[in-house]
């Protein structure tokens, strides 16, 4: 089992609880180089972040030791900041005597060293992995792949139904999980999820000619209106005039066209009340399938070949 989660995916397990509650605890971490976490509380005025351990205990992140520098660049403030209030991860590295007691030194460094030499830097296109959502930008969203180590997943790679923003998909704090796409000259990680979301025709079981189901307006185009059934898929109804992005619709399944990928609706009626997102559902069990070679999302006959083939 992959030892290096997420940050706040291991804060509360009571395998952690042992080695932050107490220095034998924290002395026992040091002498096995295990990884932690606590909660930080403070960043102070020379950017070391203060983090809460059991029993009152004091721990201190020196600025150094805050995170594992990208290549060419230091450690910038402001990614320093926005870690208090989060759990992060850490190795202690030693203790010092301080005003009102010992004080535990910890590196965030050392923990994302040891996740990138020994986890990430091993995965390779097509590997299945867990992330935690930490912000959304325009373009895709950041995601955390083990120990606080960073990857992008953008926003044509969330899924096959087109969104003009990732809040639309995701709230920072999510848990999901996604695969390897690539990674660029620099050794940064890409990924993607769109694969895990189910085929055309995995998607379009849920569905049958007759039926009025709920979808999300996602693009009004003179010639239609995209309404998407699913993160996977999505059909076409005729113009409307009083019918925007974003509102929730209930859709009359008119026809379903596996060679044509395409399913015609009707809109019966659109409403702006926030869509109904329904939980993730993943066609690939992650916790059975740890790696895909390939994904192909056009059905058998269709007229075009949708598919991901994932190489080193």
């Amino acid at each position: 089992m992959n030892r290096y989660l997420p940050e706040g995916c291991y804060i509360t397990t009571p395998e952690n609880r042992e080695l932050t509650a107490s220095y034998e605890g924290l002395e026992r971490a040091l002498r096995g180089g295990l990884i932690a976490e606590a909660p930080c509380v403070l960043c102070d005025h020379a950017f070391s972040l203060h983090v809460a351990l059991g029993g009152g205990i004091r721990g201190v992140i020196p600025r150094e030791e805050t995170a594992l520098p990208t290549e060419g660049e230091g450690v910038k403030d402001i990614a320093i900041l926005t870690r208090v209030g989060k759990p992060v991860c850490f190795k202690v590295i030693g203790f010092r005597e301080g005003e009102g007691g010992r004080i535990a030194i910890l590196s965030r460094r050392a923990a994302q060293k040891e996740c990138l030499e020994t986890y990430t830097d091993t995965l390779c296109p097509g590997d299945i992995l867990r992330a935690r959502v930490t912000h959304l930008e325009n373009f895709g969203a950041f995601v955390d792949i083990g120990c606080g180590i960073i990857s992008l997943l953008s926003i044509d790679c969330i899924s096959v139904s087109r969104i003009s923003h990732p809040a639309e998909r995701f709230t920072p704090g999510d848990d999901i999980f996604c695969v390897m796409k690539c990674r660029d000259c620099r050794g940064r990680m890409y990924v993607s999820q769109k694969e895990l979301f189910g085929s055309w025709e995995e998607n379009a079981r849920d569905f049958s000619q007759g039926q009025t189901a709920l979808g999300i307006v996602r693009s009004v185009e003179p010639y239609g209106i995209f309404v998407e059934l699913s993160p996977n898929l999505a059909g076409l109804a005729e113009y409307r005039a009083d019918v925007r992005e974003g509102q929730s619709a209930a859709v009359y399944i008119k026809s379903i066209l596996p060679d044509k990928m395409k399913i015609k609706l009707i809109i019966i009626d659109a409403a702006s009340v926030p869509p109904y997102r329904a939980p993730a559902r993943y066609f690939v069990d992650p916790e059975k399938t740890a790696h895909m070679d390939s994904w192909l999302y056009s059905p058998p006959g269709a007229r075009r070949r949708i598919e991901t083939v994932f190489s080193a």
